[in-house]
């Protein structure tokens, strides 16, 4: 018989205190790509102990990397250089984590040797061929299954072309994939964003000394250019993992909560903007560059919210934390419109779907669109909700209890071990009367 994670919230409470959430999970596994591939031996400090990050780095040990794992988030990564991965002997199994599939597909197509990515259930029915169709135009060889979802079979090819590729959506995935192929090509390859989305993989790759350039809303790399030197990672708090504790504080009257060293890179500060729009009141405190990253500590206090539209230019920004946000909503004064976010559709979950149908279970008058959707607020009731397996949609209903009528059960609470092991546990210490268990089904 299966058993699954559950969590069973007791309505009420507020959030109270200071903490550190879980690190950056792009960071993280950024830190453990670009340290297998540099010169040296590379230090991370703060790295993400969950499920997707790990996926990352037994990846790399099956590549050849030798990775000491000391626990409480240090790293060390004795580094190969650019040429020195060896083939696998099995299939990559990376779990749950599309960053991995496809910044990996980047960098395995530019190896010699061949390569076969595959996921769980969630993760192989994720789209593809937004990495393997310009991946392709530059000379690799990748063959997925005919929906174009994994597994990823890569034949190595050490003879990549640089290209230029305007990108119809806006992805920070696909704009890394990208880069990283861009680093073995002949010549330049430019990528166009139609709008700005996360900048690690650039931020990172100049840290460990390879040159990249921006021209506006293009990023462009040089292939062949310079070898990887090996660095010292700090890991801030991920902003994704942050945006719980800031909207708990922001509905529940009382609240008063201090997040520490949290990045506050601007292509990921959507969600301040957002809640800032809405009322939310907000500090940037102690703010400083921490290994080319921003670095804050964020102060957030209880304010009445109002319905919003959301301008389609922080969709990106704020692309992750949509879950909660649409918590918010529901707890806000009038009408919450978010319109631009179809991508929402194709994460780890169909994200404005299963939203949609939690927060009417829960009695909110949501009615998801194509691209995103139109919430009303209203008192918040109690009620058992299903996650749909997806990390963020757990936590998100997690934190409207905060605001509820009575309790709230959420189903299928698994996967919050991919991104924030710890949130039952730093939720509760806040002020949220939380129980995980886990039960046959």
């Amino acid at each position: 018989m299966k058993k699954e994670v559950i969590f069973k919230i007791n309505p009420g409470g507020q959030f109270n205190g200071d903490t550190r959430v879980a690190s950056d999970k792009s960071i993280s596994h950024r830190s453990i790509i670009l340290g297998s591939i540099a010169e040296g031996v590379t230090q991370v400090d703060g790295f993400l102990e969950a499920e997707d990050t790990l996926s990352t780095l037994k990846a790399f040990r099956h590549l050849g990397v030798r990775i000491e794992h000391h626990g409480q988030g240090r790293v060390e990564i004795q580094g190969v250089g650019m040429n020195g991965l060896s083939a696998s002997s099995e299939p990559l199994d990376l779990g749950n984590s599309g960053t991995s599939m496809r910044l990996m597909s980047g960098l395995l197509s530019a190896q010699s040797f061949d390569s076969v990515l595959t996921g769980d259930e969630s993760l192989s029915k994720r789209p593809m061929q937004r990495v393997t169709v310009p991946l392709a135009k530059m000379g690799a060889v990748l063959e997925t299954t005919n929906s174009g979802t994994a597994p990823i079979r890569i034949q190595g090819n050490s003879h990549l072309n640089g290209i230029h590729y305007s990108m119809d959506i806006a992805s920070a995935q696909v704009k890394s994939c990208l880069l990283l192929a861009g680093l073995y090509a002949q010549g330049t390859t430019s990528i166009t964003e139609p709008a700005p989305t996360r900048d690690h993989t650039e931020r990172m790759l100049e840290g460990f000394g390879y040159p990249v350039k921006r021209e506006g809303s293009t990023v462009l790399i040089e292939g062949r250019q310079a070898s990887l030197k090996a660095v010292n990672i700090d890991v801030p708090g991920d902003i994704s993992s942050a945006a719980f504790f800031m909207v708990g504080a922001s509905i529940s009257p009382g609240s008063n909560v201090l997040l520490k060293h949290v990045g506050v890179n601007p292509t990921r500060t959507g969600i301040i903007d957002i809640l800032r729009l809405m009322g939310s009141n907000i500090e940037l405190l102690n703010q400083r560059t921490v290994g080319g990253e921003m670095v804050a500590d964020i102060r957030i206090r209880y304010a009445p919210l109002q319905g919003v539209k959301i301008p389609e230019y922080l969709v990106p920004l704020a692309i992750d934390e949509f879950p909660v946000i649409f918590v918010a909503a529901a707890c806000a004064e009038g009408q919450t419109v978010l319109t631009g976010a179809a991508e929402l559709r194709v994460k780890e979950s169909d994200r404005i779907q299963v939203m949609a149908d939690g927060l009417q279970q829960l009695g909110i008058d949501a009615n998801p669109t194509p691209d995103g959707m139109r919430i009303t607020g209203s008192k918040l009731g109690g009620g058992v909700v299903d996650s749909g397996g997806d990390h963020r949609i757990a936590m998100a209903f997690s934190i409207a209890a905060l605001k509820s009528t009575s309790r709230i059960e959420i189903r299928r609470c698994d996967n919050v071990q991919t991104s924030f092991p710890d949130f039952p546990e730093i939720a509760a210490r806040l002020g949220l009367d939380i129980q995980r268990s886990q039960e046959s089904v």
